[in-house]
């Protein structure tokens, strides 16, 4: 039987308790995203209709935000500005991108530091799986922003059935139409997916997790689910005999795949008995687009791309068993931009100085060491259609469309922006005003044409229209 010497087990010993101690010091973070799922469809937020009992259960065991908001009205911006910590208004990616990876400037900026690139300078192993949509060329890829390990596709969305996915190579593919149909990418190697795409990607996601269990990880579990287009299996479909609208069944049993997939993840974190040191975050990119994929904003006005409520305030919980409360309802403002700020706080990682986070750490707010709001307001600017919006305390002034005037209204009394206070209180407009202005005063135009600038999207917009 071998045995160590003193000096050798005292090694040991310090080497273990060193470990731990760097475990102890940085929790795991396990980011889940959804893709334009609606404010009313998870259970936390009310829905009856599709269960989501594996998603509900981070509320349940966390922290439910109500007034959970993200950086942006659609996918591509929100996700920049999420991954950055920072108002992407800042650096310019206010438009969805076009699919090109031919041009390694429509993407997210390469001077722009991820949670990626601070998390990897203090020991954190960090994956993307699912849809990236943060630029399409070499020096977008995931691997080049500060991931570990990528499984997931470049684009906006993807086709879900792998007999539809006929496009080997991502760089093949000539526009967002075709992106939909390229394999999958495992780091830089296409892939061929065996199964529907949802579940493929929680296989993806369990995998990450069983290998990186040993060291402190960072997952961006990436669902392009319920994103367009609405596509189920059988087995999915069939749990919703209930529901005869055939877009609203189809999006529900997406719905329920993606929340398979969160249950897999979370089950597996407690197989290894991860539970108490991983953050687990769950949110939507944007609101849900209505009459796209048959989502519901309730009791929200407004859905994806607008400036109203149902444009940009999401399904947003959080569950830290070893520093969260369990089962509260957070009801200040919060937004995707503070989870980066939360975890670098949590674990030191590093943030530029020349580039600060427009978030924070809600941890200290959530467990009550500090009072009062997180955020003196949160702001939304949509360039092209020169959308604009701030919500400060209970107050929201929003612009919701070009040449519109300003509109007040009380979202804490009146969630469905029904009741316009802007003539009875100028003082107030006035202030959100200028606060507004002051905030646009720091930002950029967009540094690159968007997908609404490709002929293909104009010409679907122009037939809209015309219906």
């Amino acid at each position: 039987m071998k045995t160590h010497s003193p000096r050798t087990t005292l090694f040991l010993s310090l080497a273990v308790t060193s470990f731990s101690m760097a475990r102890a010091d940085k929790p795991n973070l396990v980011v889940i995203m959804a893709d334009d799922l609606g404010y009313a469809d998870v259970g936390f937020n009310g829905c009856e209709d599709i269960p989501t009992p594996h998603i509900d259960s981070i509320a349940a065991d966390g922290v439910k935000f109500t007034n959970g908001y993200v950086s942006y009205a659609v996918c591509g911006p929100s996700r920049a500005g999420f991954i950055t910590g920072r108002y992407e208004q800042r650096f310019g990616f206010e438009r969805n991108p076009q699919y090109r990876p031919d041009d390694p400037k429509m993407g997210l900026p390469t001077e722009e530091t991820t949670i990626a690139n601070s998390l990897g300078k203090v020991g954190y192993r960090c994956g993307v799986v699912g849809k990236w949509h943060l630029g399409a060329n070499d020096v977008h890829h995931p691997l080049e922003r500060g991931f570990h390990q990528f499984f997931g596709h470049l684009g906006g969305g993807h086709r879900y059935m792998p007999e539809e996915l006929t496009i080997k190579e991502s760089t093949a593919a000539t526009g967002e139409a075709e992106s939909y149909r390229t394999w999958i990418l495992n780091n830089h190697t296409p892939v061929k997916p065996t199964k529907y795409l949802t579940d493929q990607f929680s296989d993806a996601a369990v995998t990450f997790v069983s290998s990186n269990k040993d060291k402190p990880f960072f997952l961006f579990l990436s669902y392009n689910a319920p994103h367009t287009p609405l596509q189920a299996t059988t087995e999915y479909l069939n749990r919703f005999p209930d529901i005869t609208d055939k877009k609203r069944k189809t999006y529900a049993a997406m719905v329920s795949a993606v929340d398979d997939g969160v249950g897999r993840v979370l089950g597996k974190l407690r197989e290894f008995k991860m539970e108490d040191n991983t953050l687990v975050f769950f949110l939507s990119d944007n609101g849900g687009p209505t009459t796209k994929n048959a989502s519901r904003n309730t009791p929200l006005k407004g859905d994806k791309g607008s400036a109203w409520e149902g444009g940009y305030r999401v399904p947003f919980a959080a569950r830290w068993p070893g520093g969260l409360p369990k089962g509260k309802a957070y009801r200040q403002p919060v937004s995707s931009l503070d989870i980066f700020a939360t975890i670098a706080a949590l674990s030191g990682a590093p943030i530029d100085p020349q580039r600060p986070l427009d978030g924070v750490n809600l941890v200290p707010y959530v467990t009550g060491k500090k009072i009062g709001p997180p955020h003196e307001a949160i702001y939304l600017r949509m360039f092209d259609s020169q959308k604009y919006a701030i919500r400060s305390g209970d107050h929201k002034l929003v612009i919701p469309a070009r040449n519109v005037k300003p509109q007040l209204y009380n979202v804490t009394a009146d969630v469905s922006e029904s009741t316009n206070l802007a003539s009875g209180n100028p003082e107030i407009l006035d202030e959100l005003k200028q606060n507004l202005d002051a905030w646009t005063r720091g930002l950029v135009e967009p540094r690159f044409p968007g997908l609404i600038h490709t002929p293909a999207y104009q010409n679907r917009a122009k037939k809209a229209k015309a219906k």
